[in-house]
């Protein structure tokens, strides 16, 4: 098997736009007997149509306008209007999805993505591209690794996963002459970051 071919699906299957509903999806996994099946649900679908479907159909209204031109590779440029949308997508899901007192740890994964989100706009304004991928990988192994020590679960394996998937974004990122080291490095950085901070919030 050639891994230099597989490398690039990487690229697809830890996109950004997945990363929240993979976190919101493990949340529920671990604290499923806490919540009726009807709070689940609901709360995944506004997961879904705020950060993929609406994400999506904005994509595609920017793409048609010429704003942006790849799903996986974006300009400085073209960076700015998507991620500008998704951190105002997250702050309308944090103030009316997502309950702090209710999904407190959720609550604070998307959060952190707030944060992250305004960072990675900040380093866009002033030109520099962190890795996206990268952001959204070492967010939801940053939560992986968090909810798996505040409820005391031996998800060893998915952390142990989590660490190679990011390894594997990052090779995918480099493979496809994406980003450099440097815009990989800030990218783990501003993902973990808010993740980290925010955890003492949950004890």
């Amino acid at each position: 098997m050639d891994l230099k071919k597989i490398l690039p699906v990487f690229s697809y299957i830890f996109h950004p736009i997945f990363v929240s509903i993979y976190g919101a999806l493990f949340y529920f996994l671990v604290t499923r007997s806490f919540f009726y099946d009807s709070q689940i649900y609901v709360t995944l679908i506004q997961v879904v149509i705020l950060t993929l479907l609406l994400p999506l159909s904005i994509y595609f209204l920017f793409r048609s306008l010429g704003v942006v031109s790849s799903f996986t590779e974006a300009t400085l440029k073209e960076r700015q209007m998507p991620i500008a949308v998704q951190a105002i997508l997250l702050l309308v899901l944090l103030k009316f999805s997502i309950s702090k007192e209710i999904t407190t740890e959720l609550f604070y994964f998307f959060l952190g993505g707030l944060i992250s989100s305004i960072l990675v706009l900040a380093s866009v304004i002033l030109k520099f591209k962190a890795s996206l991928h990268m952001i959204g990988i070492s967010a939801l192994t940053a939560f992986v690794y968090g909810l798996s020590s505040y409820y005391q679960l031996p998800f060893v394996n998915l952390f142990a996963f989590c660490i190679v998937c990011m390894g594997l974004v990052a090779s995918s990122r480099l493979y496809m002459k994406a980003h450099t080291y440097p815009e990989l490095l800030v990218g783990i950085i501003i993902g973990l970051t808010p993740q980290l901070f925010l955890y003492r919030y949950w004890l």
